[in-house]
């Protein structure tokens, strides 16, 4: 199932005993949500072995960076930060730094050759095996693991110790590669075709992370509507509505969210299913990427503007108070002005409540990468600036819009600038300030008092 710079080496051990007690370690994280919950399984997992948090690398004995690939700026940003820890190695040549993720599945040679100083590279199906290559590096040297075709779902690991920053709100992942072929996504190529999770699985840890506390859980996947299609379980077919029922019957579990479903997939079973579990929240997060049927086709997204809207009227009519976010790129090649005034007539048509706009970053092995008619920066900044002014009023009216309603919200922890106001989110996931001191995980009834660009002010009720 994997393959190793080192041939020949020997199995790894596990199960084990706990073998780093008093050592410390760092995690920093590159990109999504998928990376956050991979993080918090590493420390989870480091924890285990017994070691502790440190403040930062420098302090660190093992430091893990867990990357991206989506943009290339991502790549400069882990190579400078490498950089940075080669003198700290050097002084200190007993630290062990480790690179996982998307860029370490799609460049694991390349990382050992620019940085020599990293003792292990592991990839995006490789997470649960970290404390085996750390044990592997001590004793035999620098080390590269990553994942193949063969990756079934019986190497999913179904339940990993994790340290999350909340202890009442945590990720789930429900599936993990992706089958679409979009142009401009590298996904596929790092993190390989769909697997779905048991849905057994997935109700076990939802259960358990009741029984430890948890309030709210996310449901994690590149596309969740495609979930359970690559299952057979007794002839039954597994459908992502259905596993919303399910979660929603677990108790203790008040709030349910699930990123990200695809446009051409999503579903009225979907859209009735969030309407009649209490727990699933009003909002969708639907990416759009553009508004142009030419650019939509280019990008191989299987649907154009038009049936875009049509799909959002649909969740709307069906989930009432419905809370909308997107994506959108801006700049993807061959994008003419046209193209995208198409994309601001859906956007206004849409009426988003946010939105993350993206400047097209071409991906080495994506075929977006070798299109024809790339688009000049500045063109693309001009666009990029048009689309940002309009989406942040659209958002700003979105937001007056909630004043005076009394909402259900659940406080995240104090504000980073005032110690005396705490942050909390509504169903809708915008984000509110309270006056007030109240412990993170409280759930409360709250008065909206005056809106803000991109939050809420409000009082407690």
């Amino acid at each position: 199932m994997t393959d190793s710079v080192l041939l020949g080496m020997p199995a790894l051990k596990s199960p084990r005993e706990p073998a780093r007690v008093g050592r410390s370690y760092f995690v920093r994280t590159y990109g999504c949500q998928m990376n956050d919950h991979d993080s918090e399984r590493i420390s989870g997992l480091l924890e285990s072995d017994g070691m502790v948090a440190a403040a930062s690398a420098e302090d660190a004995d093992v430091v893990v960076l867990n990357t991206c690939t989506i943009r290339e700026n991502a790549d400069n940003k882990l190579y400078g930060y490498l950089g940075s820890l080669k003198a700290v190695k050097q002084r200190r040549p007993e630290m062990q730094i480790l690179v996982g993720g998307c860029m370490a599945q799609r460049d694991r040679d390349i990382v050992l050759d620019r940085a020599a100083w990293v003792d292990v590279v592991f990839g995006t199906h490789n997470t649960h095996r970290v404390l085996d290559l750390l044990d592997h590096s001590e004793e035999w040297g620098p080390i590269a693991e990553v994942w193949d075709e063969t990756t079934s779902v019986e190497d999913m690991p179904s339940m990993l110790p994790a340290n999350r920053d909340s202890e009442h709100s945590a990720w789930v992942t429900i599936t993990i590669g992706c089958n679409n072929s979009c142009t401009f996504c590298i996904v596929p190529m790092v993190r390989g075709r769909e697997i779905s999770r048991r849905p057994g699985d997935v109700i076990s840890e939802v259960r358990q992370l009741a029984r430890d506390g948890v309030v709210e859980v996310t449901l994690l996947g590149q596309n969740v509507n495609s979930y359970g299609r690559d299952l057979d379980l007794n002839g039954r077919s597994p459908v992502f509505a259905g596993l919303l029922r399910r979660v929603g019957e677990v108790e203790g579990i008040r709030r349910i969210r699930y990123t990200s479903p695809h446009p051409k997939d999503f579903k009225e079973d979907v859209a009735l299913a969030m309407a009649e579990t209490e727990t699933v929240c009003e909002q969708l997060h639907l990416p759009l990427q553009s508004g142009s049927a030419t650019v939509l086709a280019a990008m191989h997204r299987g649907y154009n503007g038009q049936r875009f809207l049509e799909k959002l009227a649909m969740a709307r009519d069906i989930i009432p108070g419905l809370a909308v976010s997107t994506d959108i790129i801006v700049g993807f090649p061959g994008e003419t002005e046209r193209d995208f005034q198409d994309t601001l007539d859906v956007v206004e048509a849409a009426r988003f409540d946010s939105a993350f706009t993206f400047q097209f970053s071409p991906r080495a092995g994506t075929p977006a990468a070798d299109m024809d008619g790339k688009v000049p920066q500045e063109v693309i900044q001009e666009r990029f600036d048009r689309l940002v002014v309009m989406q942040n009023e659209i958002t700003f009216a979105r937001n007056r819009e909630q004043v005076g309603r009394i909402e259900e919200v659940l406080v995240e922890g104090p504000s980073k600038k005032n110690g005396d106001v705490v942050t909390a989110r509504t169903r809708g996931s915008r984000p509110v300030h309270i006056a007030g001191h109240y412990p993170p995980g409280t759930f409360m009834m709250a008065e909206i008092e005056r809106a803000a660009p991109h939050h809420l002010h409000a009082r407690a009720v």
